[in-house]
């Protein structure tokens, strides 16, 4: 009797363990969370202050830069004697136009403008640097350098704002010569902007590759011949 009841048991658990087993569908993987959109902290890490006379008196122009990378920071203006930037700007300001990848933080177009403020008067006019103030308040600098032209437009106020702000450009040439198309002599001085603005305009800013992008507001003035430029801007992480 015992040895049934063991055999009946044996041939119980044998059914049981071949029992077809259930499949628990696969659920799919949480999808992952969505990257949160870079904020600024509104921290003061790179502030401009500018000033260029357009009439080409290279002894009004400065530019006065300081951020927060030790040594790289300038009161600086345009030096006759060595023909450049009294304190270096030219190359010191590279730090803050990339990121550590060498990718634009900012617009190189933005830097180029900036640069005016420590460049001879020569070359303001031979990039035609120009600015223009409409009856609405906006304000409108444009300027050719290499074959490419840009163009940076500010609100009524007179404030261009990063990221956002309209920051345009056209290549127009190479860097030795402009298309007849464009200037009357293939120069920069020769450039005709009502023909450069009408098509294959692209819209300029950083990189969206880069680690950080500069963010605030830049306040355009134009008194007479006098073109200034004061800002904050906070670096922000992507």
């Amino acid at each position: 009797m015992k040895k049934l009841l063991s055999l009946t048991l044996i041939l119980f658990v044998m059914l049981i363990s071949c029992a077809p087993k259930q499949l628990v569908p696969a659920t799919a993987p949480a999808a992952a969370p969505a990257p949160a959109a870079a904020v600024s902290d509104g921290s003061e890490d790179l502030t401009v202050d500018y000033q260029v006379n357009l009439a080409g008196n290279a002894a009004d122009n400065f530019f006065h830069w300081k951020g927060n990378v030790r040594y790289m920071a300038a009161d600086d203006n345009f030096d006759a004697v060595s023909g450049a930037s009294a304190l270096g700007s030219t190359h010191l300001f590279m730090m803050y136009l990339y990121d550590v990848e060498g990718k634009e933080a900012m617009s190189s177009g933005l830097r180029g403008l900036f640069l005016f403020g420590v460049n001879s008067a020569d070359q303001a006019k031979g990039d035609k640097l120009e600015a223009a103030k409409a009856a609405d308040g906006t304000i409108t600098v444009q300027y050719v350098h290499r074959g490419t032209a840009y163009r940076f437009t500010t609100d009524s106020k007179g404030v261009l704002s990063l990221p956002e702000g309209k920051m345009e450009s056209r290549a127009i040439g190479t860097p030795q010569a402009i298309e007849a198309a464009f200037s009357s002599d293939g120069t920069g001085k020769g450039v005709d902007y009502a023909k450069v603005w009408t098509s294959d305009i692209k819209m300029i800013g950083a990189d969206p590759a880069s680690m950080y992008f500069w963010d605030g507001d830049l306040q355009f003035g134009l008194n007479g011949d006098m073109l200034t430029i004061k800002g904050v801007l906070t670096a922000v992480k992507r």
